[in-house]
């Protein structure tokens, strides 16, 4: 296909090409891969500056969505590929193939650079999804360290730099730069930007930003950043947000705040227990959703106020395909016990045959967890209603979720996602919490959003 890029895309390859460093904050639906595709195509065969290129990624986007954009674009098609996922062996294998550009998926990054015994020669690293080396403390980010001196050119990729707030930045700008805008040690980044929040003793459990901080991080970053939004370059489809509120009877209410008091709930079937914070956010989640797993490892039903919901959300669609976002094990169990009740068909997004009759309008209820399928899947086609069945804390996977059906494409002019909320439970804090993510990093991406006209006219 002839390669006909928006002046945007013109834009962010040259900076690309520009930057021997370069952070790429770019919204699902605009295109970073090809972007970067053509800034590293020119810089291996128009400037001769580089000669071989990795390319990091999440494993579905390394194993289809690069490769499909090399193959789709003409001017791509001198650039040469082998994806190195799959067993030990497969890996070799691909690595030893002679190649311009080299996909791995990011789990695999340590065993390239420790265990693999190939010399770590690429002298331009893409990491697709920045935002997964934002923890210093992996394997995978120390070990891309150890090398990251070898390297000429780095590019890092992401929607969401920062969706757990500002101190995601310090890990990711470490391994663009090594350290020269954030500082080469994190005690040095919170020691100058931050001061405690909550904390025991000694003992600090997290870290807010102090006055103007912000407004100094994004300064230091921003001659190798650049940003944009869908809505800034693309004619996008509205997107409505709305909420389906359901209410716990009397006897629902006092088990759920049985448990969220005393971290242990008494059931006739068996004993629940939340030793600590983050299990009992996992147990009310559950218990929000409509049911909840024992120690034993049964299920415990306790409502079905979402599933009532979810009937209701399918039936007003009169017959148009709604996708349908679960988190835990027993709500896709009881989706899909619910579904066939009601004999209507469904599948869950897992496979890519699924995922092409879903895009072909066969599916008419495809169920899909953002966990596995959040990164590098078109969805666009095969409708424009998502309902949040289970919610996520995580703001990356919530945002990749909605940007399958949200994003360049798409053929209808609205885009509705329904979260079904139970009232008066965690649910409520947790879109709470997604709402105050989004605003750290919505300041962040319009603080080093790339003005093309006025950079144009520089």
């Amino acid at each position: 296909m002839r390669y006909s890029p928006h002046e945007y895309q013109r834009y962010a390859a040259e900076y690309i090409k520009a930057h021997p460093a370069a952070a790429v904050f770019l919204a699902c639906g605009l295109g970073k891969t090809s972007i970067t595709l053509t800034a590293v195509n020119d810089l291996m065969f128009d400037s001769f500056e580089i000669h071989r290129a990795l390319v990091v990624a999440p494993i579905r986007v390394a194993s289809f969505s690069w490769p499909a954009e090399i193959e789709k674009w003409d001017h791509l098609e001198g650039l040469k590929y082998s994806v190195a996922v799959g067993t030990a062996a497969e890996r070799l294998a691909a690595l030893k193939k002679q190649a311009d550009i080299y996909l791995i998926n990011r789990e695999n990054v340590q065993w390239l650079i420790t265990e693999s015994g190939i010399p770590f020669d690429f002298d331009m690293v893409v990491i697709d999804e920045l935002s997964s080396f934002k923890n210093h403390q992996t394997k995978r980010f120390k070990a891309l360290m150890k090398v990251r001196p070898k390297v000429k050119r780095i590019v890092g990729l992401t929607g969401t730099p920062s969706s757990n707030g500002l101190m995601d930045l310090w890990a990711e700008f470490r391994l663009l730069d090594m350290g020269e805008r954030l500082g080469r040690f994190i005690g040095q980044y919170r020691t100058s930007y931050f001061r405690p929040d909550k904390q025991n003793g000694q003992v600090v459990f997290s870290y807010k930003p102090l006055p103007g901080a912000e407004k100094q991080i994004y300064s230091k970053i921003s001659d190798i950043t650049i940003s944009m939004k869908s809505t800034d370059h693309l004619r996008m489809p509205e997107l409505i947000n709305s909420r389906y509120t359901v209410y716990l009877s009397e006897t629902e209410r006092e088990k759920y705040e049985e448990l969220k008091k005393d971290l242990v709930l008494q059931l006739p079937d068996g004993e629940i227990t939340a030793a600590n914070a983050a299990s009992l956010s996992g147990k009310l989640s559950q218990m929000a959703d409509g049911a909840i797993y024992t120690d034993a490892g049964g299920t415990i039903a306790i409502h079905e106020r979402k599933l009532d919901a979810l009937e209701d959300i399918i039936e007003a669609a009169y017959g148009r395909p709604v996708l349908v976002a679960y988190w835990f094990r027993h709500d896709f169990e009881r989706i899909s016990e619910r579904l066939n009740k009601l004999k209507i068909p469904y599948a869950r997004l897992d496979t890519d045959g699924s995922i092409r009759k879903w895009n072909a309008g066969e599916i008419p209820v495809a169920l899909i967890h953002p966990a596995s399928a959040g990164h590098g899947l078109n969805l666009q086609d095969g409708g424009n209603t998502l309902v949040w069945f289970g919610l996520t804390w995580s703001l990356e996977l919530y945002q990749q979720t909605v940007a399958r059906l949200w994003r360049q494409g798409q053929a209808s002019e609205t885009v509705v996602v329904q979260h079904i909320i139970t009232k008066g439970t965690i649910d409520e804090r947790i879109m709470k919490a997604l709402s105050e993510k989004d605003t750290t990093q919505a300041a962040l991406i319009d603080a080093v959003k790339a003005d093309l006209k006025i950079k144009a006219n520089q």
